[in-house]
């Protein structure tokens, strides 16, 4: 399994449970509904509430009901956010089978915790300023009080560069420290940049082992809604895991992807070498509930992705339901939710089922 090549003071090697338990799960909706800040479970039962040894022994009945949580985004035919939808618009299928909706609510102000990866391989030289510029003032426009953020950058390794903080000037000096390591260069005549060489021997641009580590190791315990920001002209060089690793990572954490697909494609032409990266993170994100934005090398493209995102973050559905197939065996699920008026649901396409600790 890969590992930073940093120290983490909050690294999380715990995979995640995509189901919650009843009570705990509507202790934090109505937590974040009156703004107090993440439950912690520490000293408490299963409701929340401290533990007293001294009481007598009771005869309880322990009733664990698991609920799946889906955030997703409603949009019509061009592209436009839809609000103020009610749970009646709504049908919800697990394995083709519908389910019946037990929560629906517009969480917009639900606390986010969010990674923004940076691509800092050879291929990114003459965008990663431009990255770094842009990346930093969304940043500032979308965390509030509320939410947390970290930083990670990947080329030949995968590198924690600020955990977990709300505070934006760290997470806007840890972009500013990225620095480009290709690992390897081969000099393009007359360009004056590297790019990547070939892939067949060396580690170039290990950008799937970057979103498994981002998920397994940081978001898998984090509760609520949860993203990750790739920037990235989303060609994978060297990584020891697999798209469907890093795909599975991300479900498992119930984390949304979105890819900003930063390229000087020139970089690539003039050396004779073929672009290939797009469909994989088309992919990457479709599984994950995200999407694709491809920006190229133009300043006014990625702010104007960064205020996309910034606006679906903040205008997301959640639906809660108990699954007909109660079985905790750790299987894939594959979800679908659908609206009355055909907009197009943008959504997770499946999630993975707990397993049971009996």
């Amino acid at each position: 399994m890969p590992k930073f090549s940093v120290s983490c003071s909050r690294i999380l090697s715990l995979l995640a449970l995509v189901t919650l338990s009843a009570t705990a799960w509507l202790t934090f909706a109505q937590q974040s509904a009156s703004g107090q800040q993440r439950p912690s479970s520490a000293g408490q039962n299963s409701a929340g509430q401290a533990t007293d040894q001294s009481q007598e022994p009771t005869e309880t009945l322990k009733v664990n009901v698991n609920v799946v949580n889906l955030f997703f985004n409603v949009k019509d035919k061009h592209g436009a956010l839809i609000p103020n939808l009610i749970k009646d618009d709504f049908q919800v299928f697990e394995d083709g089978k519908p389910q019946t909706i037990k929560y629906f609510t517009a969480e917009s102000n639900l606390p986010l915790t969010l990674g923004i990866l940076i691509d800092s391989s050879g291929s990114q030289l003459r965008v990663l300023d431009m990255e770094k510029e842009v990346g930093g003032a969304f940043l500032k426009q979308i965390l509030t009080d509320k939410d947390l953020a970290y930083v990670i950058d990947f080329n030949i390794d995968a590198s924690l560069l600020q955990d977990y903080t709300r505070d934006v000037h760290r997470l806007q000096a840890a972009l500013n420290k990225v620095k480009i390591n290709a690992g390897y260069v081969n000099p393009v005549p007359g360009a004056g940049n590297p790019v990547p060489t070939s892939p067949s021997t060396q580690r170039g641009t290990v950008l799937f082992d970057a979103v498994y580590l981002s998920a397994h190791d940081m978001l898998s315990k984090e509760i609520g809604r949860k993203a990750m920001i790739l920037l990235t002209d989303g060609q994978d060089e060297g990584s020891q895991l697999k798209i469907k690793d890093a795909i599975e990572a991300a479900q498992k954490a119930d984390a949304i992807i979105y890819v900003l697909l930063c390229a000087d494609r020139g970089s690539y032409f003039s050396s004779g070498m073929s672009y290939y990266g797009e469909a994989d993170m088309d992919k990457l994100t479709k599984e994950t509930g995200g999407r694709v934005i491809n920006v190229g090398n133009k300043f006014d493209k990625l702010r104007e992705a960064f205020d996309q995102i910034a606006a679906e973050l903040r205008s997301q559905y959640n639906i809660g339901y108990t699954p007909i197939n109660t079985k905790l065996d750790g299987s894939y699920r594959k979800l679908e939710v659908k609206n009355k008026e055909n907009y197009k649901i943008q959504a997770r396409a499946g999630y993975y089922a707990g397993v049971s600790k009996d």
